[in-house]
């Protein structure tokens, strides 16, 4: 009989160690998912209610030297659909620390509207054809808008 209680015990210890390695499995794949899980459901939600996710688009400011190297990086920016539009605001000036001293510059300001999951791609591809060694690149998740404006945005811009 002590055999069997034994063999018992023995089975039911290795049936749990599975469980619990197949339990911390799930877990691990879940964390390693939850982002495009989230990204499903709300999705989801938006096409189910009609209603607009908060975040899912932005606004990215850049500061450009000039007009002419703004109207080049908005090109080409476009050109790669990275970005629905880009508004150059002109003529403003520019005050920041530089190698430990105050610097004043004119500068042009770019407003871009894309969505947010293209933000990264975006950042990269302006480092390599910005001038500026630390190019400014900043971005603002939009909260509400015009819907109709954000069907726009998403027919042009391509999801990654």
């Amino acid at each position: 009989m002590d055999f069997l209680t034994q063999r018992c015990y023995v089975c039911c210890q290795a049936s749990f160690r599975q469980g619990c390695l197949t339990l911390l499995m799930v877990m691990i794949l879940s964390l390693l998912v939850y982002p495009d899980l989230k990204n499903i459901g709300l999705q989801l939600h938006s096409a189910l209610t009609g209603s607009y996710i908060s975040g899912t688009h932005s606004i990215v400011l850049i500061n450009c030297p000039n007009e002419p190297t703004a109207k080049d990086i908005a090109r080409a920016i476009l050109e790669k659909r990275l970005a629905a539009s880009v508004i150059a605001l002109p003529k403003a000036f520019s005050l920041y620390f530089w190698k430990g001293d105050i610097e004043e510059a004119d500068a042009i300001m770019l407003m871009i509207s894309t969505r947010t999951s293209r933000i990264p791609e975006l950042a990269e591809f302006v480092r390599t054809i910005h001038p500026f060694d630390i190019p400014e690149l900043v971005s603002l998740p939009l909260d509400q808008g015009n819907p109709v404006y954000f069907k726009w945005l998403e027919d042009v811009v391509p999801e990654d």
